[in-house]
């Protein structure tokens, strides 16, 4: 229905909400000169979260119970593999569908709540996280192994998607719209309406942020979730789930779900009951799971699936930049990010200068324990990880040229956990596995170019189009780059990143090509319409 003035004044309290700003934790406390307080904050939160660990068991959450079942995992930390960080449970199957039965049941009471008071509860939501940001970014350093100030920005982010979509939702009433009729008794009306139940499965390298983003776009815009975080990040999700329930959530609104990726991700697809599916993940599962789920019934598949980021540098950059803006968007959180820099394009008159620098930047990160204050770089996310990227590097000392890393850190305590070096790979053909797949890992590969057509060229060659960008004084270069790269994401001459670091309500995050399904950013105007269905409504009076 059309919401009159009487009712909007009602709560005129949300007006407020409108206005949208960014978390920016540490950013903020530098500039009230506090670092010092920061790091204090940080130390105290990593003390008390220790005493967590090793004997700490985690439920899956149904109707808002928490269920502890027999079958569990043992939950390693990266950055120590001697720390047992709990102990998980493993959903059975009769409880997955009584957690998809939960949403469902839930759905209709949900849907009809005005969206106003679902946006008072999720703003609870999302001040309860600040106040407690730095023990959930403690968490983070243990669990998926970033530095604090990638964890507190980690946290930063989640609370920024809760606001900005409720932003949104105040912005586009609601998502009513009164449309224009040709005659005076015939009111016109478009209502976007929730679809239903919507299964949500999650990354570990945002833990906190995409899990948050994505479930807060299905339940302010009333649908109900079920919620599968990655196997490798569950505790984080565990206790956002737990804030959003003391925060007022209803029962069913939000099922927490742990244990088997494969056996949990085939239920969901199958399952009638479920009305949509949102996923950040590889390629390949990504395009497996949405050729299976249009087998079983038409429902929209929201898919972020990765990046192969190219970066060019051409003749006029300022190189200084360049070099630190790639050195930060190809080894921040060791590559571990789908917006993470992987193929650089260097004009070859500028490439040994470029190179030069470029190294220099990169052996100024500290590669340390993650609770360590001084760490840039902390572990890669596991096993698997870390087994690819010995197999990456024996690929590149055959078929290209190592200019830098390729190794493995196993002095003092750093043997007990997943840490590497930073590695930079020249020479190596496009069609190699090191620059046209996904590594996921902290591996840079740079080729040089004579003319810029032929960089543009190589950079949409690739079969993905998450982000790009270029380093270019020359107008008409970075007009050709903006105007015919294939990327949903773009930077020109950025000192911050040359292609990671998106901020919510600044760069909305969503790929082309093989990056993604739905072509819409997380973060931006047009998330949350995806979430639901619009209906025109002619009522003549």
């Amino acid at each position: 229905m059309v919401i009159d003035n009487k009712l909007f004044n009602k709560y005129k309290i949300y007006i407020i909400y409108m206005k949208f700003m960014n978390e920016l934790t540490y950013e903020n406390y530098i500039k009230r000169n506090q670092e010092d307080i920061f790091h204090t904050k940080f130390d105290n939160a990593i003390e008390s979260l220790t005493k967590e660990f090793n004997n700490e068991d985690y439920p899956v959450i149904i109707n808002n119970e928490k269920i502890y079942t027999r079958d569990k995992y043992k939950h390693i930390s990266p950055v120590d593999r001697r720390i047992i960080l709990g102990y998980v449970s493993k959903i059975s199957d009769r409880l997955l569908n009584e957690a998809i039965d939960s949403s469902f049941q839930s759905f209709k009471e949900w849907s009809k709540l005005d969206y106003r008071k679902r946006i008072r509860i999720l703003k609870n939501v999302a001040n309860t996280i600040r106040s407690n940001k730095f023990q959930l970014a403690a968490l983070l350093i243990f669990e998926n192994g970033k530095n604090r100030y990638e964890s507190i920005a980690d946290i930063d982010e989640a609370i920024d998607f809760i606001n900005y979509y409720c932003s949104n939702m105040i912005k586009n009433n609601g998502y009513v719209t009164i449309n224009t009729s040709i005659e005076r008794t015939q009111k016109n009306i478009s209502i976007m309406k929730p679809y239903g139940v919507w299964g949500i499965i999650s990354p570990f390298n945002f833990p906190a942020a995409i899990f948050v983003g994505m479930n807060i776009g299905a339940i302010i815009t009333g649908n109900t979730a079920v919620a599968k975080p990655a196997s490798n990040t569950p505790i984080i999700g565990y206790k956002i789930v737990e804030i959003m329930i003391e925060s007022g959530l209803p029962p069913g609104v939000l099922n927490y779900i742990t244990g088997d990726a494969v056996k949990i991700g085939k239920t969901i697809i199958k399952s009638k009951k479920i009305s949509g599916i949102v996923f950040t993940g590889s390629k390949d599962v990504g395009y497996t799971l949405y050729k299976k789920s249009a087998n079983i019934k038409s429902r929209p598949i929201i898919a972020e699936l990765g990046g192969k980021n190219p970066t060019i540098v051409t003749m006029t950059a300022d190189l200084n930049r360049a070099a630190e803006g790639v050195s930060r968007a190809a080894f921040s959180y060791g590559g571990q990010k789908c917006s993470a820099c992987s193929r650089v394009y260097v004009h070859k008159n500028v490439k040994k200068q470029f190179i030069e620098r470029l190294i220099l930047n990169v052996t100024k990160i500290n590669i340390e324990n993650s609770d360590n204050r001084n760490c840039d770089l902390g572990p890669l996310i596991n096993s698997d990880a870390f087994q690819n990227f010995k197999k990456y590097v024996d690929i590149a000392s055959h078929e290209g040229k190592i200019l830098y890393g390729g190794k493995i850190m196993n002095e003092g305590d750093l043997k007990y956990g997943y840490y590497v070096t930073p590695t930079i790979v020249e020479g190596v053909p496009f069609d190699n596995v090191l620059v046209k797949k996904e590594l996921f890992l902290p591996f840079l590969c740079i080729n040089e170019f004579n003319q810029f057509s032929e960089a543009l060229n190589l950079c949409n060659k690739s079969e993905y189009g998450l982000t790009a960008a270029i380093y270019s004084k020359d107008k008409k270069e970075i007009d050709d780059f903006v105007n015919n790269i294939e990327a949903g994401v773009v930077y020109v001459n950025r000192h911050k990143s040359s292609t990671t670091g998106a901020l919510v309500g600044n760069q909305s995050f969503g790929g082309w090509k093989n990056s993604g399904i739905s072509g819409k950013g997380t973060g931006g105007k047009y998330y949350l319409t995806q979430f639901m269905r619009e209906q025109s409504q002619t009522i003549v009076e």
